[in-house]
């Protein structure tokens, strides 16, 4: 039965509990309150997932996907160098065994700022301590290391030699850790001239083994001819050799329900009309909409379905 998820904050509990996941500070903040205050924020954030996590349980919502702004400034430091590295750790440990009693898959985007296919040597250097981070918060959560527990991200540019590009990228794969290389996923991009399902596949999927999410707004602009249940499982047959249930993302343009010409095609809409199709493909589908988990909860009640299988 597919997983329907949203994404990074619950807003009913943010209005109304004021729980957040993703409390930070500024650079000059950082530099001021050091890794104390950073402390106290990580165990803010990671209480609240805990928090989002026991709503996901009771409101039957399998899939979430973890901000990636769970620790302040995490770049800058390991978390066992946190004042409150133990309480730190046994609220992600917390939160990630409830995850594992009930069902609940959880997943990870990094920002569009890692590029592990950069040319520039400092890039790829930031790219990679950004994903050992995601791969080091995904451990101490005790979760599976396969793309189950996935870390998504884009190849972003092609940096006028996509062939190039793909070369470096795939080199930069091989030097991440184990607890990495184990999660990672890339995603179809959302501009004609950057990365499709396609070209994903043959370049990154078939080299060295990554699966590929398919991205349903995404595919809009980068189909390469193909029907988006052409692209969709061409995507999601990428999955077949980890065992693992596919991601598909879903999301509607604004402009679908805005009449507003001067909205970007890009830009999700607040909630999804649907209908969202897997085509048999067992995939679980995260709803990249505005209004996150309310979008979710309205998509089912439309459906009529508490769980809103497709």
């Amino acid at each position: 039965m597919t997983r329907y998820g949203y994404a990074a904050t619950n807003r009913t509990l943010r209005e109304e509990e004021e729980i957040r996941t993703n409390r930070g500070m500024r650079q000059a903040t950082f530099e001021e309150r050091g890794l104390s205050y950073a402390g106290e924020l990580a165990l803010s954030n990671c209480r609240g997932l805990l928090r989002v996590l026991r709503w996901n349980v009771a409101n039957n919502a399998q899939f979430f996907r973890i901000t990636s702004a769970l620790l302040p400034w995490f770049s800058q430091y390991a978390i066992d160098e946190l004042p409150n590295a133990e309480a730190a750790r046994e609220a992600l440990r917390e939160a990630g065994a409830l995850a594992r009693e009930h069902g609940i898959r959880l997943t990870f985007h990094p920002n569009h700022f890692v590029k592990l296919a950069s040319p520039k040597p400092d890039v790829v250097e930031r790219s990679i301590t950004d994903l050992e981070n995601h791969g080091a918060l995904c451990d101490a959560m005790e979760l599976e290391r396969s793309p189950y527990n996935s870390i998504n991200v884009h190849i972003g540019a092609h940096y006028g030699d996509k062939a190039a590009t793909a070369r470096r990228f795939r080199e930069h794969f091989g030097e991440l850790s184990a607890s990495v290389r184990s999660r990672l996923t890339v995603e179809n991009d959302d501009k004609e001239s950057l990365w499709s399902v396609p070209e994903l596949i043959e370049e990154i999927h078939e080299p060295v083994g990554i699966p590929v999410v398919y991205d349903e707004l995404h595919h809009q602009f980068t189909d390469r001819g193909l029907t988006r249940k052409e692209a969709l499982t061409r995507a999601t047959a990428t999955w077949d050799d980890s065992g693992v249930r596919p991601v598909v993302h879903y999301s509607e343009a604004r402009r679908l329900h805005q009449a507003d010409p001067t909205v970007r095609p890009q830009n999700h809409s607040d909630y999804v009309a649907g209908p969202i199709r897997t085509w048999d493909t067992g995939a679980d589908v995260m709803i990249e909409a505005k209004a996150k988990e309310r979008a979710l909860l309205e998509y089912r009640r439309r459906k009529g379905d508490r769980r809103a299988s497709a």
